[in-house]
């Protein structure tokens, strides 16, 4: 949705009446990154604080800003909200084009309808498209030439994995399964359920993303929370909030780990083999509180969501507490600044780029709406030494904002090509960018 005059007023005028008592960030989203991230007290408003970019779409001959010893440039444009992305071992890219099913019971009340208008201001009020296409590169210029509707009717869709000749789709509310043979560009076989996924009315956070394990018979798949901090109830978050571990045949299933708000991106880290994740954390305790962040993630931990933060830092609005359960909750590795909404998550093995961008994971930051000012909207880039972030992240692509305060483009799922390129899945631009070293 690109917005005119008038919708822009009205999205202003809104969040005004909803920005609580001008509440915004005293710290600078760096002091809310790194290993051991600032932590103020909580500054709660009558009223969240809300401060939405206005999704406008790129101008003409207007780029996002590369990193130096980079370039960006358009591989496919005039998609459908692209999300999501994977790289087929032929070179293909599929791109999940998608947004929120129906979800009738998530935007009641003043404030769900409010929020429910900053969303689509936002870029994110156009209907699920609901397919997945693929993109092919036919004569190797890092443009795709070749466009073809892979997979239609689907849920919401998001994550993908091919196993062998089997690709598994993570819809919103289940996994399935296809016949896949390299090359195809169509597939017209109905897909077979593997796994039902918690979804519902509300389906809050309705992402869900999957990975397989390096032998192919597991899945890991993201389940997000149904709430904000758990102001619903726990009875509507069953098995929410977690990761899970399915097995890739027979659909059963199990808690991998648990008290992850919304784990989205997931990545195996090649040094220590270990599987991470970067998760968005909870709102509406200022615009400083809490850090997104990416972590390893462990089996059978508990990472705090709702109880706590960041390990064991109490979420007094949480009625009734758990302290058993925040005794146990462990702090994530790495935090990525306050209210970025990190999505993308990808290993940097197989790169091309230059250094510093040659040990370490890409992350695509969605962009905030709860912070005063901004923050994320960005690619960036971690660096890893020895299996764990080793450094300051470093951006990648900047730009995505323009200088009055709108949104050109916000970047979601990251990849890299067969070529070690970085792509970048832009909703609001519609595009998916390719970042390459500068020749």
């Amino acid at each position: 949705m690109m917005l005119t005059r008038a919708h822009i007023f009205l999205i202003g005028a809104a969040a005004l009446a909803l920005a609580g008592c001008g509440e915004m960030a005293t710290l600078p989203v760096s002091a809310g990154t790194g290993p051991r991230p600032a932590l103020p007290p909580p500054q709660q408003t009558l009223l969240p604080t809300v401060h939405i970019a206005p999704a406008v779409g790129w101008p003409a001959g207007v780029t996002p800003h590369a990193a130096p010893g980079t370039s960006v440039a358009r591989f496919a444009g005039g998609l459908d909200h692209p999300r999501w992305l994977y790289v087929l071992p032929n070179g293909d890219v599929l791109v999940a084009e998608t947004n929120a099913p129906p979800r009738p019971d998530d935007g009641k009340g003043i404030k769900g309808w409010l929020m429910g208008l900053f969303k689509k201001g936002a870029g994110a009020g156009v209907p699920s498209a609901n397919r997945i296409t693929l993109l092919r590169d036919t004569d190797g210029d890092g443009v795709a030439d070749l466009r073809s509707v892979l997979l239609e009717g689907l849920n919401s869709p998001f994550g993908m994995a091919l196993v062998g000749n089997d690709l598994y789709v993570a819809n919103s509310d289940a996994v399935l399964r296809f016949p896949y043979a390299a090359g195809d560009t169509r597939i017209a076989a109905p897909g077979v359920k593997v796994v039902d996924l918690p979804a519902g009315a509300i389906n809050h956070h309705w992402t869900k993303n999957l990975i397989a394990s390096p032998d192919g018979a597991r899945l890991f798949v993201t389940v997000g929370s149904n709430s904000n901090a758990a102001e619903r109830g726990m009875e509507v978050e069953a098995e929410r909030a977690a990761i899970w571990e399915v097995d890739a045949r027979s659909g059963a299933h199990r808690i991998f780990a648990s008290g992850l708000r919304n784990p989205n991106g997931l990545a195996w880290e090649p040094l220590s083999g270990a599987l991470w994740t970067v998760v968005n954390e909870r709102d509406e305790l200022g615009s400083d509180l809490v850090p997104d962040f990416m972590t390893a993630v462990h089996d059978g931990a508990f990472y705090g969501w709702p109880y706590s933060y960041y390990g064991q830092h109490v979420d007094e609005r949480v009625k009734p507490q758990r302290p058993e359960l925040v005794a146990k909750a462990i702090a994530p590795d790495y935090a990525l600044g306050p209210h970025t909404a990190s999505l993308g998550l990808a290993s940097s093995v197989g790169t091309t780029l230059p250094a510093p961008f040659v040990n370490g994971m890409f992350i695509g930051q969605h962009g905030s709406w709860n912070r005063r000012p901004h923050s994320g909207y960005k690619v960036i880039f971690v660096p890893f030494e020895d299996g764990k972030p080793g450094g300051a992240p470093v951006d990648v692509l900047t730009g995505f904002l323009g200088e009055e305060g709108n949104a050109y483009g916000r970047p979601v799922g990251v990849v890299l090509d067969k070529h070690g390129a970085l792509l970048v899945a832009d909703d609001v631009g519609n595009v998916v960018w390719r970042v390459t070293a500068r020749r």
